[in-house]
């Protein structure tokens, strides 16, 4: 395919599209359609179901932020589980913190980490090789089900919207064993859309994290390739006092971590400031 153009199809009367230079991978796995091309604007992109995941010009914004705001603001998470996040970006930013001592990832669609290692390998870098690393070809609800109490510091949920294969990852069981296998001040982030055209996935999902979390609420980051705004990150906390450390704090734990000078998003200032929410987004939160 040369010079045609490719639609986003998330939403039904508005998108966006891409010029192709090439594509690269065209894969029907068991789970879902797999693309990945190379686009004039954006760098290589791939696509899931038609809805866009990931590009190199911006994945840093969303990688990022989905990675170093829950670690650093629990500040000394050792055990990380990512559920999802097959192009390996998440799992590349939670090495980068030398406190780290355990990294289990895992991905139901093994076709996603093997053509993103051939066509994306930029995203992940060295990631895989990492002996703190474990990843996983399998169902993060079985994971999660089975995974000994207390076992995680932090959850990372990098999916697709709750539609087709990741639905299950926004039920109130996968809620109920997430509490269960995070630590004392354990957190879980997940990304919750962007609430301009999605505010029932925030607002649901909020309801259902609120059932087993003392502390709910979400933050936000802009990626431009997640079109309509601002994409919101769910949160969800035991300790409520994690969201509220100072930047202050939040830099002097990043130095010891090992990740200042490395981010092109995220900075100690960026990550206090998210949590501060538009009213248009705060009103899909449950009420204090």
């Amino acid at each position: 395919m040369t010079d045609s153009w490719v639609n986003e199809t998330l939403y039904e009367a508005w998108g966006q599209r891409f010029k192709v230079k090439r594509e690269l991978a065209r894969v029907q796995s068991e789970f879902q359609d797999i693309m990945i091309f190379e686009s004039y604007s954006h760098g290589r992109v791939m696509l899931l179901d038609g809805v866009v995941q990931i590009t190199e010009a911006d994945e840093f914004v969303y990688q990022e932020m989905l990675t170093h705001v829950p670690l650093l603001a629990h500040g000394d998470a050792k055990r990380v589980l990512i559920i999802g996040a097959g192009d390996g970006g998440v799992l590349k930013r939670v090495l980068q913190h030398r406190n780290v001592e355990r990294a289990v990832m895992v991905e139901i669609d093994g076709e996603v980490i093997r053509l993103c290692k051939e066509h994306m390998p930029g995203i992940s870098g060295d990631a895989w090789n990492d002996p703190r690393a474990e990843v996983i070809v399998g169902d993060g609800i079985d994971y999660v089900r089975r995974a000994e109490a207390g076992s995680f510091d932090v959850v990372i949920v990098d999916s697709t919207d709750p539609i087709g294969v990741g639905e299950v990852l926004f039920t109130d069981e996968f809620y109920a064993n997430a509490a269960r296998l995070l630590s004392d001040r354990g957190v879980i982030v997940n990304q919750c859309g962007v609430p301009a055209m999605q505010a029932e996935e925030l607002a649901e999902t909020s309801l259902r994290r609120g059932r087993v979390f003392a502390d709910i609420w979400a933050y936000v980051a802009a990626v431009p390739t997640y079109v309509g705004g601002y994409m919101t990150l769910g949160w969800s906390a035991k300790d409520a006092s994690m969201r509220e450390a100072s930047a202050e704090t939040i830099k002097a734990r990043a130095e010891a971590a090992g990740i200042l000078g490395l981010t092109r998003y995220w900075t100690p200032k960026i990550h206090v400031a998210a949590f501060e929410l538009p009213p248009y987004i705060a009103e899909h939160l449950p009420k204090a």
